[in-house]
């Protein structure tokens, strides 16, 4: 055998690992599964819908996602330690995020007196400026993680983040405990219908 056909350990190795990464993220879609993985989370699929929620005591961590943000500031989830934070995993590329963009600052700004973040997490924008642009055309005002290469996804528990569906809302208590996700493009009703019992924790 020759040096032109032996096989390369190392090329084969790193091939298979942008496999896997690829498999991660593929796929933006407004509906999927919500039901892969949910015991190791504490995830309760809400009958009918694509929301799930998880009570108290049930809940899996949520893992200390950090980055650059689109403005160029560095953030990370513990920042927000004692607030409610709801992470929307979007891209400028994906339908069902700009469909969803303008409930996700609505409910953004009438919970912002209540202890509640919200952060974005933008993947798979290659060029930044796309993303910059969606916020401007969207009127998007909080902060998002610039990820194109999901990175900060795989950080995520199996069951907490479905893969194959982009955009997917996640909402972590103020404990830092996932609590509950809405899996696809949600509205502002449904997201404040998981958002809500959350926020109003610890303030009984």
């Amino acid at each position: 055998m020759s040096a032109m056909t032996r096989p390369r350990p190392r090329v084969a190795a790193a091939a298979a690992t942008v496999a896997a990464a690829a498999l991660v993220l593929t796929g933006c879609s407004s509906t999927g599964s919500s039901t892969s993985g949910e015991g190791q989370v504490g995830f309760v699929t809400v009958k009918g819908t694509n929301l799930s929620k998880a009570d108290t005591g049930k809940r899996g961590d949520a893992p200390d996602i950090t980055g650059e943000t689109l403005e160029g500031n560095q953030v990370k989830l513990s920042d927000y330690r004692g607030k409610v934070v709801v992470l929307n995993v979007w891209g400028s590329w994906c339908g069902p995020c700009r469909a969803e963009a303008k409930s996700l600052q609505a409910v953004a700004e009438k919970y912002k007196d209540q202890g509640v973040q919200f952060l974005g997490i933008n993947t798979r924008d290659t060029d930044k400026t796309n993303a910059v642009r969606f916020e401007q055309e969207q009127g998007v005002t909080f902060p998002s993680i610039f990820d194109p290469a999901g990175t900060q996804l795989l950080k995520f528990p199996k069951g907490s983040l479905n893969p194959q569906s982009i955009p997917t809302t996640l909402i972590v208590d103020r404990e830092g405990k996932l609590a509950a996700r809405a899996v696809g493009g949600t509205t502002e009703d449904a997201l404040e219908s998981i958002l809500q019992p959350v926020a109003a924790e610890q303030k009984q």
